[in-house]
């Protein structure tokens, strides 16, 4: 019995060794993903969209607001940057929240809701959402809706997940009627705009830039009734990387200060 019981001692010390590296191995796998942890991986993971504004390739190069934000913020941080593509607001936001992403790089209105699950940085441009249908030489003649009172019963397509829905409930509540919202879990807003120049829908959501730069070769959309008023675009991070939030943010208020942010912002957005 006596060497039953010494037999088992080294056992249990093995198992209890095993454990300990297992605790161990999983509390440094559920570390935070901080700016000092990005730095010392040297990587930083950076999502973004592709649109007419943000992210799109011209002729031979890739060229947008996002995209030139990009490239100054590689001169600043002793990391190398990977950029990835997700048209999905919602996928950014999961993928941020997972740790898969360290910043959503895209035009996001700043919003009470979203402020609820990520730290937006300072704002890096200013934007509008507008209604996105067709004018009266391409609408059987009917005029374009003027009045936020015209919609009422009418049904707004807008990307699945999109910020802008908590503004169109609200304008619902404000005209005192029903506004539908269909939530397309496949194109984003300048799609949705594209399938209104074509008569799939009659009305989509869409930020006034990139409606601006859609209708340039969709003559048949209107852009000029506005849905909110002037709201600011931010990038996200998550809740729990506050050094990467400051270094983001002094990095935004320096570069707001240089001409070479004001050229870049009159590129996209003048």
């Amino acid at each position: 019995m006596k060497n039953k019981a010494f037999l088992s001692v080294p056992i249990i010390v093995i198992i209890l060794v095993l454990i300990w590296i297992f605790m161990r191995e999983n509390k440094v796998d559920k570390q935070t993903r901080d700016y000092p942890r990005i730095e010392g991986q040297g990587v930083l993971n950076i999502v973004t969209d592709y649109n007419s504004v943000g992210y799109f390739v011209s002729g031979d190069t890739i060229a947008g607001f996002n995209h030139d934000l990009i490239q100054l913020l590689k001169t600043y941080i002793p990391v190398e940057v990977d950029i990835q593509l997700e048209s999905s607001l919602d996928k950014s936001m999961d993928g941020l929240k997972s740790g898969k992403y360290d910043i959503v790089a895209r035009s996001i209105p700043v919003t009470s809701e979203l402020r609820d699950s990520v730290n937006f940085t300072e704002p890096v441009a200013q934007n509008r959402q507008v209604l996105i249908q067709r004018k009266k030489a391409f609408n059987d003649d009917v005029e374009p809706i003027r009045s936020h009172l015209a919609l009422a019963k009418k049904t707004l397509y807008v990307p699945a997940k999109s910020p802008v829905i908590m503004r169109i409930q609200n304008l619902a509540h404000e005209i005192g009627d029903t506004i539908y919202i269909k939530e397309d879990p496949t194109y984003g807003a300048e799609q949705l705009a594209m399938m209104v120049a074509a008569k799939d829908i009659d009305f989509a959501v869409c930020d006034e830039k990139a409606a601006a730069n859609v209708a340039k070769t969709l003559p048949e959309i209107d852009y000029s009734t506005f849905i909110g008023f002037t709201h600011l675009e931010a990038w996200a991070v998550r809740r729990d990387a506050p050094v990467l939030l400051d270094s983001l943010n002094v990095w935004i208020k320096r570069m707001k200060e240089t001409q070479v942010y004001d050229k870049i912002y009159r590129k996209y957005y003048k």
